[in-house]
């Protein structure tokens, strides 16, 4: 298991991404959010804990037409649209990354004291640093695939695009006990809140072809809005 732990001056967050994931334009959020973004931005280098990591897997099965990922022990059925773009994946990679427990005690201590906009402004940037996190997980990923001769897929996550966040368990018994001080809920919903899992198809034949959220029909997910909402402006 390859782990890392990096500091959030690292990640190199700008108010542009918080703003983005509010559903703003990057500099175009309405007041009070700019000042208390730059005050969730100046709070989060003492209350996040930034660490990730990811495991090699070199056995990896893929059967596009049962869309069933097979790794080791487990049997995954993340759907079509992971299996379409992991489909000449030899390797794979699973990994995590978490912004620890901080930034959402820190939300949750201002919902409680009233301050219901703070609250939201600093869960959403617990949600862009550990993006940010997993995104250096994926560099690594990327370099030692590079290293091997191979490329990467995009990485795929359950609880998006059609995969049950139920087989979160299966990816997380693949991985050390206590990975990044990470755990799952009956429900499998990970602890610290603010944390990402997901999967990284690796192969001499494999690429990345971005998000393909035209194909998803979750309308509620953040990400495919702000992809469609980019796209919008991109072709008015």
């Amino acid at each position: 298991m390859q782990t890392m732990q990096c500091s959030f001056s690292e990640l190199q967050i700008t108010p542009g991404e918080v703003e983005e994931l509010m559903g703003f334009e990057p500099g175009a959020s309405p007041e009070p959010f700019p000042e208390m973004i730059q005050q969730a931005l100046n709070l989060a280098p003492a209350i996040c804990h930034i660490e990730g990591g990811y495991q090699l897997f070199g056995a990896v099965s893929i059967d596009p037409e049962n869309k069933t990922i097979n790794i080791e022990n487990q049997h995954f059925s993340p759907g079509k649209i992971v299996i379409s773009q992991l489909k000449r994946a030899s390797k794979a990679a699973l990994f995590v990354a978490t912004a620890g427990t901080g930034i959402s005690d820190m939300a949750r201590k201002k919902a409680a004291e009233g301050d219901e906009l703070m609250a939201y402004v600093l869960d959403v940037t617990g949600s862009v640093t550990v993006e940010k996190a997993a995104g250096k997980i994926k560099e690594q990923i990327s370099e030692e695939a590079s290293r091997l001769n191979m490329a990467v897929t995009d990485s795929f996550s359950p609880g998006y695009c059609e995969w049950s966040v139920a087989e979160q368990q299966k990816l997380f018994s693949l991985l050390p006990p206590g990975t990044c001080g990470i755990t799952l809920s009956g429900s499998s919903l990970m602890n610290p809140i603010k944390s990402v899992s997901g999967i990284i198809g690796i192969g001499t034949y494999c690429k990345q072809n971005g998000y393909q959220c035209n194909w998803c029909p979750d309308e509620q997910c953040i990400y495919g809005k702000i992809k469609r909402r980019k796209n919008t402006k991109k072709n008015s």
